[in-house]
């Protein structure tokens, strides 16, 4: 079994930063080609993509953070961050990772961290 774990939610004034992590335990860790991907999802709304690094770590953001949000991959911790910048209370929301095993049709989805901005 593989298991994904988000951290690094919490409460936050708008204009401020957060770094979300996303790990890997079980039968493998997050490796350097693995696509990950942050989503996010809003109460009332529909999951929508935040973040990816693909497995060439080419990165695509979604427009509502572009140009706020930075993915990486932390390989000496065989993670995938998340650092989000400038906040506002509409990135209000339950942020997931998904993690794409590279050279698999797997994914796996961690329970995800509450991110709540205030005004």
């Amino acid at each position: 079994q593989v298991h994904v774990v988000e951290s690094g939610g919490g409460l936050v004034q708008a204009g401020g930063s957060l770094t979300l992590s996303c790990a890997a335990s079980g039968d493998r860790i997050i490796g350097g080609p693995d696509v990950v991907g942050w989503y996010r999802q809003a109460p009332g709304k529909q999951r929508e993509l935040v973040a990816v690094i693909s497995d060439r770590s080419t990165t695509t953001y979604g427009d509502s953070v572009k140009g706020r949000s930075t993915i990486y991959r932390d390989i000496d911790r065989h993670t995938v961050n998340l650092q989000m910048n400038s906040l506002k209370p509409e990135d209000t929301a339950v942020y997931y990772c998904e993690l794409k095993p590279f050279l698999t049709t797997q994914h796996y989805w961690g329970q995800g961290t509450q991110v709540t901005v205030s005004a």
